[in-house]
C-alpha cells in the first residue's frame, strides 16, 4: 500500500490490500487506533457458488471518481457525508448477514450499498454497467454492484447458486469477460 501510494503520489486505502493479503471472508475495522482485520466464519465456498465476477469492457480510473468524492468531502458536502455513513451502516449489516449465512440478507446488502454508492459521483456507473446490471437481473441476480470506486473495471452481480449459470450466460453475452 504504501509502494502504491508513494509511486502515483495519491493516498490509497486499506481496504484494498487485505483481503489479498490475508484471503478469506474478514470485517476490516478502520479505528481510531488502527486498522483490524476480523475473520469472520463463512464458508467461502457457499459465497461462491452466489456470486458472477466479470470484467465489464470498460477500464476505470478510479482515481477520477475518488478524487471527486475525497475533494466533496473536504469541501463539506453534507451529502457525501450522508452517503459514506450509509455505506458504513450496509458494511456494518453486511458483516451481520455473513456471521448468520443470511443469503437473502446478503444481497440486499450489496443491492443497498449499490444504490447508495451510484449517488457518490456520476462517474461510477456507465451505460454499459447499467446494461449488464439489467441483463443480470433478467437472469436472476438479486444483487450487482461495480468493485471499488466504479466507472469500469469488474463487477460482481450476486443471486441464489440455481440460477448462477444464466446470470454468467447474460453477462457473457452483454459482452462482459468472466473470470474465475
Amino acid at each position: 500500500m504504501n509502494v502504491e501510494c508513494q509511486t502515483i503520489r495519491v493516498p490509497t486505502g486499506v481496504q484494498d490490500y487485505r483481503p489479498a493479503l490475508y484471503g478469506g471472508v474478514a470485517a476490516i475495522e478502520l479505528r481510531a487506533d488502527g486498522v483490524r482485520r476480523v475473520e469472520i466464519d463463512v464458508d467461502p465456498r457457499e459465497l461462491e457458488r452466489r456470486l458472477v465476477l466479470a470484467y465489464t469492457g470498460e477500464p476505470r480510473n478510479s482515481g477520477t471518481n475518488n478524487w471527486e468524492i475525497i475533494k466533496s468531502h473536504i469541501d463539506g458536502d453534507q451529502h457525501i457525508f450522508d452517503c459514506f455513513e450509509q455505506i458504513r451502516d450496509t458494511a456494518c449489516a453486511m458483516r451481520t448477514a455473513l456471521q448468520r449465512g443470511d443469503w437473502d440478507e446478503i444481497g440486499c446488502q450489496i443491492a443497498r450499498e449499490w444504490a447508495i454508492r451510484k449517488r457518490l459521483a456520476a462517474g461510477v456507473t456507465t451505460p454499459t454497467i447499467d446494461a449488464l446490471i439489467a441483463r443480470a437481473s433478467a437472469a436472476g441476480a438479486t444483487a450487482a454492484k461495480v468493485c471499488g470506486a466504479g466507472g469500469g473495471g469488474c463487477m460482481i452481480a450476486y443471486g441464489p447458486p440455481q440460477a448462477q449459470p444464466a446470470i454468467a450466460a447474460a453477462l457473457a453475452a452483454g459482452g462482459a469477460r468472466l473470470l474465475d
